[in-house]
């Protein structure tokens, strides 16, 4: 069976001719429909499909419906460790992703991804990508985060200037020791306590995990400045304009740009494709698939990309171990938002897949194993063949390591049935060209094209320079990648690109 990215694309592009616009729309549209279109008839509230069912979007939508415990669920989920714990001094490094990737993927995703802790088939997700990590999840913690104090320009984020550098002010007063006043309302950040030496480095942000790694905290501290930035030009242009019509439009064109990056830089380094991909809002206004976006109980789980993290970030002055590389952005504020970047951008990520998880963070494994049991999802061998895969025969059609098979066989018995859904997708073998494995690779495309082109500011009433000024249609479409934010906001930008893939990685 053919996928979206495999030879008949290829074709494809040889009866269209390299236009690179009609063969993105067609790739993206074979993407979309290795599966079925949205509503989806299930949730996470019931068994069966109900109005509540429909509607209620505080639980999780499902892809498949639920099915009884599988059949090897009372598998302790620490023995499932096993199949993912990176055997000592035997990390294996990708070669084609850089730490940049992950680090976008995971503030990507916080983004939209929250399961809520207290009852592991609800959200608190609004289901759009949004930039909640920036502005908030609520009307009332974008008050929080804006700017009251006019005189610092119009249309504002709250920031603070440290070593000629703008940041959000800390969240933090007292040495680190009470959340300040004026930030109560504000999600607090995923992990605490903490001692209060880290804690007063924690920034007062619109989501609860962008405090996590000072990778998070840089990527929200860039968009940070690139609205203030944009409010400011558009202030300048705009001398009629009161504070909430410049937020309102700076917070319109931010977005959009931020989608962009989402499709031409992130998604094309996920793709084996031999082309690049261009975002193109008009691909979605016609779609069949165009449809109110809801997140999955499937989605929530297959971005768990742990084992990308590698055992130590390599920072200037010195490597980091991982496990203590959060909730501390203190080696942010020394070195600054270039040099972070940087340091993302010059260092290779792990590769994702069975054996390659740092010790930190196995529990969290042992985790998502638990929450796909709590949600009772099919087992891996559904999810193919829902995506228009071939189902696994033999375990070894899931992987062709030895050592791999045997620690499947060994949790699972003979029978790929058998085996999990969250174990299944990392067990298997990579996509030639591509840092993930099949099955995630077209689960991922799925949800990332049929959620970010169907975002409301990309419809086809609303693109257009009476949503975003003529000047803000021009900024989004002049934005490809982060390089391109990051020029705009940094002062003496240096000289290292600021790629997800590695230099010296050749398609083959």
């Amino acid at each position: 069976m053919t996928n979206w990215f495999e030879e008949d694309l290829g074709e494809a592009v040889d009866h269209i001719g390299w236009l690179s616009g009609e063969v993105s729309a067609y790739a993206i549209n074979r993407a979309v429909h290795a599966t079925r279109n949205r509503p989806h008839p299930f949730s996470t509230l019931s068994d069966y499909t109900s109005w509540d069912s429909l509607t209620d979007r505080t639980y999780l939508a499902r892809h498949l419906p639920p099915v009884p415990p599988p059949v090897r669920a009372a598998l302790d989920q620490t023995a499932v460790q096993a199949l993912f714990k990176r055997p000592p001094g035997g990390q294996r490094m990708s070669d084609k992703s850089t730490c940049l990737f992950p680090a976008f993927a995971q503030y990507l995703t916080d983004g939209f991804i929250r399961t809520d802790a207290s009852n592991l088939g609800k959200t608190t997700s609004n289901h759009e990508i949004d930039m909640c990590p920036l502005y908030g999840r609520t009307q009332a913690q974008t008050k929080i985060l804006r700017e009251t104090d006019l005189s610092k320009g119009l249309g504002r984020l709250k920031s603070q200037i440290i070593d000629g550098e703008e940041y959000a002010p800390f969240l933090f007063v007292d040495d680190g020791t009470r959340v300040d006043p004026q930030f109560v309302g504000l999600d607090a950040p995923l992990g605490l306590p903490v001692a209060p030496a880290r804690a007063k480095t924690l920034f007062a942000f619109g989501g609860d995990r962008a405090n996590s790694t000072p990778f998070s905290a840089m990527m929200n501290t860039l968009w940070l400045r690139e609205h203030n930035r944009v409010a400011g030009e558009l202030a300048r242009q705009n001398a009629g304009w009161d504070d909430e019509r410049v937020f309102q439009t700076a917070r319109n064109i931010v977005i959009p740009q931020f989608i962009k990056i989402v499709v031409e830089q992130y998604i094309n380094h996920i793709t084996p494709l031999p082309f690049k991909l261009v975002c193109d809002p008009t691909v979605a206004w016609t779609a069949d698939w165009n449809r109110p976006n809801w997140m999955t109980a499937e989605f929530s789980l297959l971005y768990r990309w742990h084992s990308l993290m590698p055992d130590a970030i390599q920072w200037p002055g010195g490597a980091i171990d991982l496990w203590k590389f959060g909730l501390d952005n203190g080696p942010l504020l020394a070195v600054g938002l270039d040099a972070a970047f940087s340091a993302a951008a010059s260092q290779p990520t792990a590769e994702l897949g069975a054996f390659n998880t740092a010790d930190a963070l196995l529990p969290i494994e042992s985790q998502a194993v638990m929450q796909a049991r709590f949600n009772r999802l099919p087992g891996y061998n559904a999810y193919r063949v829902a995506f228009n895969l071939d189902p696994a025969g033999t375990m070894e059609d899931i992987s062709s390591s030895p050592q791999v098979v045997a620690v499947l066989r060994e949790l699972y018995g003979d029978d790929p049935d058998n085996v999990e859904f969250y174990p299944g997708l990392f067990a298997e073998d990579r996509v030639k060209n591509a840092p993930l494995p099949e099955l995630i690779l077209t689960m991922v495309a799925v949800d990332a094209f049929s959620q970010a082109l169907t975002n409301p500011l990309l419809s086809a009433h609303v693109f257009n320079a009476a949503t975003f000024t003529q000047w803000g249609l021009d900024l989004i479409g002049s934005t490809h990648a982060l390089e391109d934010v990051v020029a705009r906001n940094v002062p003496a930008r240096g000289s290292q690109a600021l790629a997800m893939t590695q230099a010296g990685w050749k398609w083959s």
